[in-house]
C-alpha cells in the first residue's frame, strides 16, 4: 500500500513583520509554490462566497491584487467568472501560478506592483484584494497611529484601484482589519466611491468591505475619513487576533 503524501510544510515566517513588505521575502517564500498547496489568507473561497458572489456578474473583468499562491482566481473561474487577471510583485509566484493554471487560458497572471498598476484607466469592473493591504501595513508599530509612510502606501494602492475601475465598478477588500482601523483609509472622497461593510467566519470574524465607484460616502463615513490625519487611541488595549492563521503579524496587529 502506498504511503500517504507528506503534508505541505507551513510557510516560513519572517523574523520581523516589516519583511512582509519586501519582495525578496515573498520570492523566497514562494520558491516552491508550483508544487505546494495554496495558502489562503483569511479563509478560502467557501468562507466568503455567499457575500462575494452577489457582487459579481459573469461578464465582469476582475483584477485580483497580490494574488500570491491563493486559489481564489481559479475558484472564481470555476464559479462562473472566467475573466480574471491576477497580479503580484513576486515574479517567482507569478511564474508558479502561470504553470499551475496553464490549462485555463482565460486566467492571466502578471508581475506588477499594486502601488503602480500597469493598466489603462477603467480597465476592470471588479478589483479584489485579500490580505494584500494587511501585508503592506504589517510593519506598523501602532495600529492606532499609522505612520505617514503607511498612510501613503495605502493611498497609492487605493488611488490605483479607483483609477482602473470603471464607473459603477466595485472594489472588494477582505481583511482582518476591523472598521475602526480600516474604514478611515477607505472613506476618502478622492476615491469617488461608496462604502459597505460585512463580516464572515465563525468564531473570529474577518471583514469584507465593498466600495462602488460613482457613488458617495455618507456624512458619517466622511467624518471617519478625517481621522486618518488625527487618529485616536483606545481607552483600553485592543484584543489581538486568535484564529487558525498562524502568521505572526496577524496575532500582533489589527490594521
Amino acid at each position: 500500500m502506498a504511503s500517504p503524501p507528506a503534508p505541505t510544510p507551513p510557510p516560513a515566517i519572517p523574523e520581523q513583520n516589516c519583511r512582509y513588505c519586501e519582495v525578496q521575502y515573498w520570492d523566497q517564500r514562494y520558491r516552491n509554490a508550483a508544487d505546494s498547496a495554496p495558502y489562503e489568507w483569511f479563509g478560502d473561497f467557501s468562507a466568503f462566497r455567499a457575500l462575494l458572489e452577489p457582487e459579481l456578474r459573469p461578464e465582469d473583468r476582475i483584477l485580483v491584487l497580490g494574488c500570491g499562491n491563493s486559489a481564489l482566481s481559479y475558484e472564481l473561474f470555476l464559479g462562473g467568472f472566467p475573466d480574471v487577471t491576477s497580479v503580484d510583485y513576486s515574479s517567482v509566484v507569478v511564474a508558479a501560478m502561470q504553470t499551475r493554471y496553464a490549462h485555463v487560458p482565460s486566467l492571466r497572471w502578471e508581475t506588477m506592483d499594486v502601488r503602480a498598476l500597469d493598466f489603462p484607466s477603467g480597465s476592470f469592473d471588479v478589483v479584489l484584494e485579500k490580505g494584500t493591504l494587511d501585508a503592506l501595513l504589517a510593519g506598523e508599530q501602532d495600529p492606532w497611529n499609522v505612520s505617514s509612510e503607511g498612510v501613503h502606501t495605502v493611498d497609492q494602492v487605493l488611488s490605483e484601484v479607483s483609477r482602473v475601475l470603471v464607473h459603477g465598478g466595485r472594489f472588494i477588500s477582505l481583511t482582518s482589519a476591523a472598521p475602526h482601523f480600516r474604514m478611515r483609509h477607505y472613506a476618502q472622497v478622492r476615491y469617488s466611491w461608496s462604502l459597505r461593510h460585512a463580516t464572515y467566519g465563525s468564531g473570529f470574524h474577518f471583514h469584507l468591505y465593498i466600495m462602488q465607484k460613482g457613488r458617495e460616502l455618507t456624512v458619517a463615513q466622511l467624518a471617519i475619513g478625517t481621522q486618518i490625519l488625527s487618529p485616536t487611541r483606545p481607552s483600553i488595549a485592543p484584543c489581538f487576533l486568535q484564529d487558525s492563521d498562524h502568521e505572526d503579524f496577524l496575532h500582533a496587529i489589527q490594521l
